[in-house]
């Protein structure tokens, strides 16, 4: 069972579930806390349903790369048709459970995130461009914005600004622990932006997704979610990881090996506490609006 429960990438699992939950929180309308169990329920099992399915399709390159080689696929401890099964059937089980559980919106989101990370993303975009990473983004983006649709049943730019927080925040999260960990995605044919246009290029573009993700984080802050904490929280936050991010791009790589990429792992550390801080003050700012004191 820890074969089978290992395919669904529990740690990306668990960073689905926090961000939906936050989604789910802070919308202005109540979710009765057994619907909202069974939605975010259903949210984690699609997002592992994504996991299982892109370890099927990937199974060729996972068993290529060192860090993807003791996968339950590539080790040979479970069967590829086996991954296959559970994938689509947990991915049918999630998304019919949450339409009769919630709504159509929430099942459509749900559903097309699953086919955007198992098929556009794994099955195309992973191998044919460096950019694969900026657009496959998409699919850790969408949570929060499913568990806004459970609550209201629809879209708003609350729930839009929320999804382009983690869209815009995953390239230079990612590309930060790209230029310090010393990948093998050439040797499987993964057109990774390291290896395709070298780690100054990576570090420009570091930069520029930083700047690009500054004005979205702050966006948030002005919106009905948002509020003093949190806008506090995000201008700490931003000015963090922006200083970071053009540390980064000043450097070269003797640079970083002389002091064994001391400044990019610190980057890579302030991205994880940058979208955990800033999710934990949306929920500050929706606890405090319960007794009238959040919000602008």
């Amino acid at each position: 069972m820890g074969d089978y429960f290992a395919l669904l990438k529990p740690r990306v699992m668990s960073l689905v579930v926090f961000t939906a939950l936050v989604g789910l929180l802070v919308a202005p309308l109540p979710v009765h806390p057994f619907i909202g169990f069974v939605s975010i329920l259903c949210i984690a099992v699609g997002a592992g349903a994504s996991g299982a399915l892109n370890m099927w399709w990937d199974a060729d390159i996972d068993q290529l790369m060192k860090r993807t080689a003791t996968r339950p696929i590539p080790s040979g401890r479970v069967e590829p048709g086996e991954a296959l099964g559970i994938g689509l059937a947990l991915s049918g089980f999630a998304v019919i459970l949450l339409a009769l559980a919630t709504n159509f919106l929430a099942a459509f989101l749900l559903a097309f995130t699953i086919f955007f990370y198992a098929v556009v993303y794994s099955m195309f975009l992973k191998r044919a461009t460096p950019q694969n990473i900026v657009i496959g983004g998409a699919a850790g983006a969408f949570p929060p914005m499913i568990g806004w649709a459970v609550a209201t049943g629809g879209i708003s730019i609350e729930s839009i600004l929320m999804f382009a927080l983690i869209f815009m925040w995953t390239p230079p999260h990612f590309w930060a622990l790209a230029l310090f960990v010393k990948s093998d995605y050439g040797n499987a044919g993964v057109p990774m932006l390291t290896e395709t246009h070298g780690r100054d290029a990576t570090r420009r573009h570091v930069l520029i997704y930083t700047i690009l993700l500054v004005p979205v984080a702050l966006g948030l802050g002005i919106t009905s979610i948002g509020g003093p904490i949190y806008m506090a929280v995000a201008v700490v936050m931003n000015a963090w990881f922006l200083k970071g991010a053009f540390d980064i791009y000043r450097r070269d790589d003797a640079a970083c090996e002389a002091d064994k990429h001391k400044v990019e792992i610190g980057v890579f550390k302030v991205s994880l506490y940058y979208l955990f801080a800033h999710f934990c003050a949306l929920l500050l700012e929706a606890a405090l609006r319960q007794y009238g004191l959040g919000g602008w």
